[in-house]
């Protein structure tokens, strides 16, 4: 592609920010080409975001009725999956996940529950808690 010819359809989903790839210069070389992005890449990222959003969602409820963790809760919540928060944390996914089971994590030392917060961002009791459930708006269903 010429750099010329690079999109940039800016969307509020890049919060501002830019990313490069590279382009074709005037002189025929690969060139770093800054882009805001284009149609279709867009689209991908909403619905990848939607999809972790709905995920988050459906952990808080569980959580809220005891059926996993609040770790769940929060892994999807900073847009993180199993196997991102398992090498994050450099351990296994099956490690990872059995902290999904709410009597387990509540037997987790305080160590790794602060290595699970400093991962996730969180501090240690913000890692236990967890927002109110939402209302389903029921226009969406």
């Amino acid at each position: 592609m010429k750099k010329d010819a690079v999109p940039q359809q800016a969307d509020a989903i890049y919060e501002g920010e830019t990313k490069v790839l590279y382009a074709q210069g005037s002189d025929g070389k690969l060139t770093p080409t800054p882009t805001q992005g284009w149609e279709a890449e867009i689209d991908a990222l909403k619905q990848a975001v939607d999809e972790i959003a709905q995920l988050a969602q459906d952990a808080l409820a569980r959580a809220h009725a005891g059926e996993t963790s609040p770790l769940e809760y929060h892994m999807y919540q900073q847009r993180l999956d199993l196997p991102m928060l398992a090498q994050a944390m450099g351990r296994f996914q099956w490690q990872v996940r059995r902290h999904f089971d709410p009597k387990r994590f509540a037997r987790l030392s305080d160590r790794q529950r602060e290595r699970y917060a400093r991962v996730l961002g969180l501090s240690p009791d913000e890692l236990t808690q967890l927002p109110p459930l939402k209302d389903k708006d029921p226009a969406h269903d």
